[in-house]
């Protein structure tokens, strides 16, 4: 980037005036420089561009009532524009860029004895014989009307003839990966998650694909151009079908619920005793003990962060918010004392930081005293 550029960003910047791109642009621009060993001089003192990026975190923050950062709704907005507190939330991890306060905040030592590898895009693809073939960044798999670099799979459009084969497609935690199938339906599968569906779909004949279990966004290819053709989503607990829609499903083993947000278009809803619709910006909630539906309005982009590579806790229990980590990261996280696990944070946070940068951003405005990370078990304290 050249310098005039550079400043010109920057000056945007402190006045508030970068949309959430460009936030994160200039961050990750500037963090680049953190292990490289000179700062480029001709972009400015590099103490005085660190402390002017600080300082306007900081003064937004004087403005709070309370140590939780409010997060404003922003999906609704064309360009994500971020306003003074918003864009607070996605710049947290500056506090950590710029080391404040990190030998004062708390009053135990933080003891880590194992590097946390952030999560990455890998599967493993098993097929209706039952082989089993692991996908993951370098390797390369190809056969009939499936290929994937690695990073995400992809089925040809094929109309079916025959009896039509099913793939079973399984990320495990600390993954997340990529399937557009045979009807040009894409889907993002979160961590820990299995998806199960055809190698190819019958143009006139209802497309059920199943997710098995965990989350799942969904941008499904219209009945308009499959000579009207539904498609179905089968779960344990439900059933959705779509005409032609964006929606994400969160179905997780370890969880009481499950979820169904609809970003655009129509869904219905069913499970063995009911039968509910969803308009955009709407989320139902199947109750797995009483087996009841209940619907409400949420903040969609809070929904469906994570496939933009973003963690959105608002409002959220420490002991909710262990469960999206340990997935992502791969760990297990306990509480030191369980009354912990109760205590509510709000906060945008990126997927690709450290595990460690994470802990330490919580544990510097005393949501929690320290943290000790054995092998793959995280203590909060």
């Amino acid at each position: 980037m050249k310098k005039d550029e550079f400043l010109v960003l920057l000056n945007r910047y402190l006045s508030g005036e970068t949309n959430l791109e460009e936030d994160k642009f200039l961050v990750n621009y500037f963090e680049s420089f953190q292990n490289a060993s000179e700062w480029n001089e001709d972009l400015g003192a590099k103490e005085e561009v660190q402390n002017k990026m600080l300082n306007r975190i900081q003064d937004t923050l004087k403005a709070e009532k309370v140590k939780v950062i409010p997060i404003r709704p922003f999906y609704t907005r064309s360009t994500f524009r971020v306003i003074a507190a918003a864009s607070v939330l996605m710049l947290i991890s500056l506090t950590l860029l710029f080391n404040v306060d990190k030998t004062t905040k708390g009053t135990l030592p933080v003891a880590v004895n194992k590097k946390i590898e952030i999560g990455s895009d890998k599967a493993t693809l098993t097929l209706e014989d039952g082989s089993v073939i692991a996908l993951e960044k370098g390797e390369t798999y190809t056969t009939g009307n499936v290929s994937s670099n690695g990073e995400k799979i992809v089925y040809n459009s094929k109309n079916a003839t025959k009896a039509i084969s099913n793939n079973t497609l399984t990320i495990p935690r600390g993954g997340q990966f990529f399937i557009q199938l045979a009807d040009s339906t894409k889907v993002w599968l979160n961590s820990e998650s299995q998806l199960k569906y055809p190698v190819a779909f019958v143009d006139g004949e209802t497309r059920q694909i199943e997710l098995v279990y965990g989350e799942a966004y969904f941008e499904v290819s219209p009945s308009t151009k499959h000579k009207g053709s539904r498609f179905k989503v089968k779960t344990q607990s439900q059933n959705v079908e779509v005409i032609g829609t964006e929606f994400n499903i969160k179905a997780y083993r370890d969880e009481t619920s499950m979820y169904t947000t609809l970003v655009k278009g129509k869904v219905a809803i069913s499970n063995a005793t009911t039968k509910e619709f969803l308009e955009p910006s709407q989320q139902s909630k199947i109750n797995f003990n009483s087996n009841t539906i209940s619907i409400s309005k949420v903040d969609v982009y809070n929904e469906i962060s994570w496939r933009k590579g973003l963690f959105v806790f608002k409002g959220m229990p420490l002991k909710d918010i262990a469960k999206v980590l340990s997935r992502w990261y791969d760990v297990d996280i306990v509480f030191a004392d369980p009354a912990l696990g109760n205590v509510k944070f709000n906060g945008v946070l990126n997927k690709n930081q450290k595990l460690e940068d994470i802990l330490t951003t919580i544990k510097n405005i005393n949501f929690i005293n320290a943290y000790e990370i054995k092998d793959h078990k995280v203590i909060l304290k």
